[in-house]
């Protein structure tokens, strides 16, 4: 891995130098089916480059990983490779004003999900292939100048097996056994992509005419594996498409400029999706093979709308390095909710973005990896760590409050002279600041300074004084954490709520003000009727963590359930979810809001989004002597919702699910044993193939389903899906052997693909199972900085994450972690950040479970 690396002077110096007029690219994929003889299987790739260089006679380099080259070019002179390429580079010497370069290699298919991936289908023995390269790994498909501030054309050819067909940017036809593609616009190397197999494809086509009477017709196109064909809803995927383009042409005024539009949905994807132009990748988990809620759909609409901003936002106009990664994932993020409620029949998308989107940007926020959202990008490295919470969540809700600070229409006119501006080039965070500041007639400077430019999240608090049942002074409190002091202008709305004779809990009085400093008065609510509760940062305009004066906490903690605002409901989930974290809330309290209250959340993103913290409270943040009587408390609480949820509604599924998590008790697994049996049922409840699974995977932890009983459920559901499934519930078994087996399989070996290497781990550790992992602590610590040496990048990361110790939860491990880090200053500074990530999710996890230790 460290041989991969690129830094952000080589790349500046590079961009000084050369400049790129276009690219063909040659692949003969025939080799991806058939017998491999034993060896690696390689496919032949030969590019041809035509680039400039500004001082006639300098040197640099191309980029290309690959196991052999088999010959290289420079301007009609034929090089060694064996002397010009080290296994990641090619060396350029002596270059003229006028080059073409030339390069045929051997490059390898891969298991890991980066370059050009090769999945098999064990249902039908199918092979499919797909590319992803963000940030870096067009080089080991095509050899390239792999940074995304030397833009080009590109022109695609691909030979493929007999039957295939082939997609990549451009448009494609088979000419003599050969796909050829049209000539891509300028765009950077990482969002080239070719997809090649027989996959189930899909057409359709949108229209538009514009004021000016021309009319824009896009080709319309999506596919995935033969054997997700029955599951695949693309009537829906091509609705949320059309309205999408309909939204951002409205918005954006301008023109879809990358000719066709296919999505592909493949296995094995390390991503959500992936915005490359005319031909989108996505994870296929985004097509459901059973019963899924409507937060499943909600978020598959908001992956669809955030890869098709990248058209604009990243594909039209991109960021010249890795620094200003913002420029393009943060507005992605910003526009796919944005464009859900404006577009979609999720109307309530915002909901969904400050309850769960926004708790990703605070824990990132708050680890000491923190940076500012306009980052410090030294190498690659460094960038593929950056796709974060604060790159995305952090950015996407800094926007939102930009649209409140400038207005929302001066944000958009800004966004359409930034495309006009800077169409097919490269941008710096001053290019997009100067049309905002065009457009809102306001400094940005100081608002860039505070928000893009320093770390941390502050917290509000409300601070109000009574006189005579009526306020007489209501101040907002802003704190920010030592390492991170920064107080940030917030433009925020106050919200006053009350009980009413019927119950409700309801805003009657609320105002928008600017918060600065420590302390800001809101001047504008003085007089009103004293409140149950204040709600500082009510509608979700800033990025914050909202805090409570007691007497709002007393009223949340005797009546969250009533709450008739869904939104204001949302974020005083996330703000006590946020005190729990900090250790200001017991994690026993926190679980008893959830069983009391959750029954009565009405969005089902949000219940999720407990189900899902109820669980990190009660495996991290629960006092260990009290998580044997929080889980009984659990899954007594989840079976009575269960059994009372409306019969065949998403809310029962949402429970039947949470269920399964928490079932440990002998009769609780007889249920679910029974329930996967058939020999009892529970009105409504299909229990189809995916929820059989979720049954399964506690079944097999906790013992009651051996390894007969998982491969009859793979013989049910011999498929890929099934397959990962299956290696999850095997690892998940309570046995020193087996443990022994998973981690050798993971730590040991690489001949695992990504998707399995994911699912193994995810089987391993089991919060049932601490004492059967506790010996694989030590041994952690004494094999990731080889693991980092050997794996690919992607590897590494969900390895040396994955596999952290995280449940053994003592001052032992938080000792273990820092002699490590201590012992290793040297190690790559992206394994040390993980490391640091994972130490400081432990300490916080211990002072958690110190304060839930006091509450008992």
């Amino acid at each position: 891995m460290p041989g991969e690396n690129l830094s952000r002077d080589e790349a500046r110096e590079r961009a000084a130098l050369l400049s790129v007029e276009g690219y063909d690219v040659s692949l003969d994929l025939r080799s991806a089916v058939g017998d491999a003889d034993g060896e690696p299987r390689t496919f032949r790739s030969v590019t041809t480059i035509r680039f400039r260089c500004n001082e006639p006679g300098a040197s640099s380099f191309a980029d290309l990983i690959a196991p052999s080259v088999t010959a290289v070019s420079l301007n009609g002179k034929d090089l060694d490779p064996s002397e010009v390429f080290d296994g990641t580079r090619i060396a350029l010497e002596d270059l003229a004003a006028e080059n073409e370069l030339v390069v045929d290699a051997q490059c390898a298919y891969s298991r890991t999900g980066e370059g050009l991936h090769r999945f098999v289908d064990p249902e039908d023995g199918e092979v499919y292939l797909y590319t992803q390269y963000e940030p870096a790994d067009s080089r080991r498909v095509f050899a390239g100048f792999e940074q995304p501030d030397l833009k080009a054309p590109f022109r695609f050819e691909v030979r493929a097996p007999e039957g295939w067909t082939a997609w990549s940017n451009g448009a494609g036809e088979l000419t003599d056994g050969v796909w050829k593609f049209a000539e891509t616009k300028p765009i950077s190397t990482y969002i080239t992509c070719v997809v090649a197999g027989p996959y189930h494809y899909v057409t359709d086509s949108y229209s538009r005419t514009f004021a000016d009477g021309t009319t824009l017709e896009i080709p319309l196109g999506a596919m995935c594996r033969k054997g997700l064909a029955p599951h695949f809803d693309a009537d829906d995927v091509f609705l949320v498409t059309k309205q999408g383009l309909d939204f951002f042409h409205e918005n954006f005024d301008y023109p879809y400029p990358f000719g066709k539009y296919d999505q592909a949905f493949v296995p094995e994807y390390n991503l959500g999706a992936m915005e490359n132009p005319g031909l989108v990748t996505f994870r296929e988990e985004y097509i459901f093979r059973g019963k899924v809620t409507q937060a499943s759909y909600e978020a598959r609409a908001n992956v669809i709308l955030h890869e098709m901003a990248h058209m604009w936002f990243g594909d039209l106009v991109t960021m010249a390095w890795w620094d200003d990664l913002w420029l393009k994932e943060s507005f992605a993020d910003f526009m796919g909710t944005f464009g859900n409620v404006g577009a979609t029949r999720f109307k309530d998308a915002w909901i969904t973005f400050a309850n769960r989107r926004k708790a990703w940007a605070y824990r990132a926020d708050q680890l000491p990896s923190t940076h500012p959202i306009t980052a410090d990008i030294r190498d690659l490295q460094d960038a593929k760590l950056n796709f974060d919470g604060i790159t995305y969540a952090k950015g996407a809700s800094v926007l939102k409050q930009l649209v409140a600070y400038v207005g929302q229409e001066a944000f958009l006119e800004g966004a359409r002279r930034y495309f006009k501006r800077h169409a097919y080039g490269n941008t710096r965070l001053g290019d997009l600041l100067s049309v905002l500041g065009e457009t809102s007639g306001r400094d940005m400077t100081a608002w860039s300074r505070s928000w893009l430019q320093t770390a941390g999240v502050n917290a509000l608090t409300p601070q109000v004084l009574l006189a005579d049942s009526r306020v007489a002074e209501l101040a907002v409190l802003q704190e920010a954490a030592e390492s991170h002091p920064e107080l940030r202008p917030h433009r925020v709305a106050v919200g006053l709520y009350r009980l009413t004779e019927g119950g409700a809990l309801e805003r009657y009085a609320r105002v928008e003000t600017d918060v600065e400093g420590p302390r800001t008065v809101v001047a504008d609510l003085a007089g009103a009727e004293a409140p149950d509760l204040v709600l500082v940062n009510d509608d979700d305009l800033t990025y914050c963590k909202i805090r409570f004066d007691a007497a709002s906490l007393d009223t949340l903690l005797e009546h969250l359930g009533d709450l008739t605002d869904p939104l204001a409901r949302a974020l005083c989930w996330s703000a006590l979810w946020n005190m729990t974290r900090d250790a200001l809330l017991p994690a026993r309290d926190f679980i008893a809001l959830v069983l009391r209250f959750a029954s009565r959340e009405s969005d089902i993103g949000v219940l999720q989004m407990l189900h899902a913290w109820t669980h990190t409270a009660l495996d991290h943040y629960a006092a260990p002597d009290w998580r044997a009587t929080g889980g009984a408390l659990l899954a007594e609480g989840a079976l009575r919702q269960l059994r009372a949820a409306d019969a065949g509604g998403e809310h029962q599924l949402a429970w039947a699910r949470f269920f399964a998590s928490t079932a440990s008790a002998e009769p609780d697994l007889a249920l679910l044993k029974d329930l996967l049996d058939g020999t009892t049922s529970i009105e409504g409840l299909e229990v189809d193939q995916e929820l059989r699974w979720a049954f399964l995977g506690p079944l097999a932890a906790h013992g009651v389903a051996d390894e007969s009983v998982i491969a009859a459920e793979l013989a049910r559901d011999d498929t890929a899906s099934g397959k990962r499934h299956q290696v999850r519930c095997l690892a998940a078994r309570p046995s020193a052997a087996v443990k022994a087996q998973a981690w050798a399989q993971v730590v040991e070996s690489d001949t695992l693909s990504n998707a399995l290497v994911e699912a193994t781990i995810a089987g391993f550790d089991q919060p049932s199972q601490r004492e059967l992992t506790a010996p694989y602590a030590e041994k952690y610590f004494a094999a990731i900085d080889r693991l980092w040496q050997e794996r690919s990048i992607q590897i590494g990361m969900d390895v040396v994450s994955g596999l952290f110790p995280a449940l053994q939860d003592r001052p032992g491990t938080l000792a273990a972690t820092d002699a490590w880090l201590a012992a290793h200053e040297e190690a790559a500074p992206a394994l040390r950040r993980l490391v640091l990530e994972a130490r400081d999710d432990l300490a916080r996890a211990l002072r958690a479970q110190e304060r839930d230790a006091q509450a008992g």
